[in-house]
């Protein structure tokens, strides 16, 4: 495991983050692992695959973030929600996830890494009623984007928006979508170093837009 490889891959994708940031990704993958042999949070294994499927996977949606307040459900092992709070530490990101062993582990890594702009909350998205509404929802990989959206439609401010991060670009998804929600962009994402194909879906509510 090399704090120079992941160097290289932020800089190699034009992610300026300061040393001590740097070092808090790369404690962050060591948890993973460590963890990953009991808890199975990820399948994927290998550091330097984790450095660009996990870590530069989730940076890449961070200019498409609108506002300061985010939500990532079923977030899992943390994934967008931790790397982008700790490229954006400005940001406030309550992580959601319904797997108390995943919750457990998001925990401990919040404690860890000392990151107070993050909240994790052990909850099923349809019986999270919190204070305030999100900016922003993003997920990664949770199931279609319709369920995504109707689940935690009662989440999302007025002027929000739902970041959905998919592989290939989802256009069965998409054709399924109500009316009542918005495609407001698709952007196809490049990660430099990984031949893996990335697609970003921002939507909004089409009565409140």
């Amino acid at each position: 495991m090399s704090h120079n490889f992941l160097k290289q891959a932020l800089i190699q994708n034009q992610f300026d983050l300061d040393e001590p940031q740097q070092k808090k990704l790369y404690r962050y993958l060591e948890l993973i692992q460590q963890w990953n042999r009991v808890y199975n949070l990820t399948s994927i294994t290998d550091f330097n695959d984790m450095v660009y499927l996990h870590l530069i996977d989730s940076l890449i949606i961070s200019p498409y973030l609108q506002g300061t307040r985010f939500l990532d459900v079923g977030s899992g092992a943390g994934l967008p929600g931790i790397p982008l709070a700790i490229l954006n530490p400005h940001q406030a990101w309550v992580l959601l996830d319904k797997n108390n062993k995943k919750t457990r582990f998001l925990t401990h890594v919040v404690g860890e890494l000392h990151l107070p702009n993050i909240q994790v909350i052990h909850s099923r998205s349809e019986d999270f009623q919190p204070e305030n509404k999100f900016d922003g929802i993003v997920s990664r990989a949770l199931g279609t984007i319709k369920s995504f959206a109707e689940t935690t439609a009662h989440l999302l401010a007025p002027t929000g928006e739902w970041l959905a991060m998919k592989g290939k670009y989802p256009e069965e998804e998409l054709n399924e979508l109500p009316d009542r929600f918005l495609v407001k962009k698709s952007v196809k994402l490049v990660i430099k170093g990984m031949n893996v194909e990335r697609h970003l879906i921002c939507l909004s509510k089409v009565n409140e837009t």
